[in-house]
């Protein structure tokens, strides 16, 4: 798909595992469990699919998943499966990791940016926190950019959220002065602009991709699945959970007025929808099967 001077792939980097009861609040275990299935310890698997805008010699990553620096012990709590990897799946397009020139964050947390950095020619078992190595950004030529907002909150958590947050993960892009900040909802150019909400985390920031014929929301943390689309169904992971449910009605109306294509984050199987609303609330309209 084309959508003003960029071109724009799907880029699947994995999969992981929460907790059902935590990715749904408090919604009963019967209803998300007709479209979230859970193992036999309550998770539910959830992917971490990125998006790559390409024009030219400029190539933009939005996101960067779970990365590759987890212990056997975090792998399993985790579940983390990393067959179809970030690297890997950049190499299907004939790309390498220095022919990225741009990474756009939409927040900090360790399944949207834990491959922003990678361990320098280490074994892979080893871990960094116990001597295994130097931490390096995996995209050398690109800029990074989060929400200024964010990162103050990333490098002084809460107790609540500090364990989501893992400074392996950007302190080292800080260190290479190759972390730029974003400072509230503004244009990255004239196709990309940020959505800044505040529900999930703090200064989380949707990227808005659109011409004059299209539009597509890559929606981070506010819509993980399609399964949360309807408005009460609210992470246990969200900080503000009423201020959730006020940006999904607030998104999801504009979504359908102009007809905006909804792009997540972590669903396992669809990536891609269109979005209505009946007498049951809003919902999907659409699963598309591709860009």
């Amino acid at each position: 798909m084309k959508i003003g001077k960029y071109t724009l792939h799907i880029i699947n980097s994995g999969y992981f595992a929460l907790d059902g009861g935590a990715m749904f609040g408090i919604i009963p275990k019967p209803l998300w469990q007709k479209t979230n299935p859970p193992d036999e310890v309550n998770r539910i698997k959830l992917a971490t699919r990125n998006l790559l805008l390409t024009n030219g010699s400029r190539k933009i990553l939005i996101d960067t998943g779970m990365g590759d620096k987890w212990d056997d012990k975090s792998k399993n709590i985790y579940a983390v499966d990393q067959t179809n990897s970030l690297e890997g799946s950049l190499n299907e397009l004939n790309l390498k990791p220095g022919d990225i020139t741009d990474v756009i964050l939409t927040h900090l947390h360790f399944d949207h940016t834990g491959g922003s950095t990678k361990i320098e020619n280490v074994p892979p078992q080893r871990n960094p926190a116990k001597g295994g190595g130097k931490l390096i950004p995996t995209f050398p030529n690109a800029k990074y950019y989060v929400q200024k907002k964010n990162y103050e909150w990333a490098v002084k958590p809460s107790e609540r959220d500090k364990g989501s947050y893992l400074k392996d993960n950007f302190q080292p892009l800080m260190e290479e002065g190759i972390l730029n900040f974003i400072d509230g909802a503004e244009k990255f150019d004239d196709e990309i602009e940020f959505v800044i909400i505040n529900g999930h985390t703090f200064a989380q920031q949707l990227i808005k991709i659109s011409d004059s014929s299209n539009t597509i929301l890559y929606c981070g943390d506010l819509f993980p699945t399609t399964s949360h689309i309807p408005l009460p169904y609210v992470m246990g992971y969200d900080l503000q959970p009423l201020i959730t449910v006020e940006e999904k009605k607030k998104i999801l109306t504009k979504a359908i007025d102009e007809n905006w294509k909804i792009f997540f984050e972590h669903d396992p199987e669809t990536a891609l929808a269109t979005v209505k609303k009946d007498e049951k609330g809003f919902r999907v309209n659409e699963n598309l099967e591709e860009l």
